[in-house]
């Protein structure tokens, strides 16, 4: 579904990579209870991001079977977007398991460069993106979702086109735009292949 974004992203399975995207679009959409939130999720390098992170609160997924820790699972789906009301991020591995939840990210922003208005979620992915070899998937509480790869944004999504004209889109440099569905996605005109992971 989300075309543009998965030739950014070529070290990824595409179905998990599109089914965590997919998911962030939902809670961006949805919200939870009437009120808009934001979220993290990492994908790949899983215990890369275990070791510079920590549990903020005890992990509600541990010790849960991995079959049903997997991110196409429908209970699960609809789990994550009531632990998202949780501060803390979500890690999910290669395979699409989600391994941990409300994990806070020891990341610096050094070395990294966002653009102004995005938040401390936004660091933390762009950051950690930069030195693992993860993606990092922020929905953003003013309902953007935007995936971060080696350190760059590398897409941005804007769940309703009617909120394209009201929001501002944060994408560095020359962009292209399509529309899937009533989506807007936005990705670099030039695709950020062989950027160097820096470990």
């Amino acid at each position: 579904m989300f075309e543009s974004i998965l030739c950014q992203v070529p070290e990824y399975d595409p179905a998990v990579l599109d089914a965590v995207i997919e998911l962030a679009v939902e809670i961006a959409r949805e919200g939870r209870e009437g009120r808009r939130i934001g979220t993290l999720f990492t994908l790949g390098d899983a215990e890369e991001v275990l070791a510079r992170s920590r549990p903020l609160i005890l992990d509600p997924l541990a010790g849960h079977a991995e079959s049903l820790r997997q991110i196409n699972d429908p209970n699960l789906r609809g789990t994550i977007k009531e632990l998202a009301q949780l501060d803390g991020a979500f890690v999910i591995n290669n395979l699409g398991v989600v391994v941990a939840a409300c994990r806070y990210l020891d990341t610096a922003g050094a070395g990294v460069e966002i653009p102004f208005g995005l938040g401390s979620r936004h660091l933390a992915a762009a950051n950690i993106s930069s030195v693992t070899g993860t993606v990092g998937i922020v929905v953003s509480e003013s309902s953007t979702v935007r995936i971060f790869c080696h350190g760059k944004m590398v897409g941005e999504i804007i769940p309703e086109l009617w909120l394209l004209g009201q929001r501002e889109v944060q994408m560095p440099g020359a962009v292209k735009q399509e529309q899937v569905g009533d989506l807007a996605v936005i990705t670099p005109r030039t695709p950020s292949w062989g950027v160097k992971v820096q470990k």
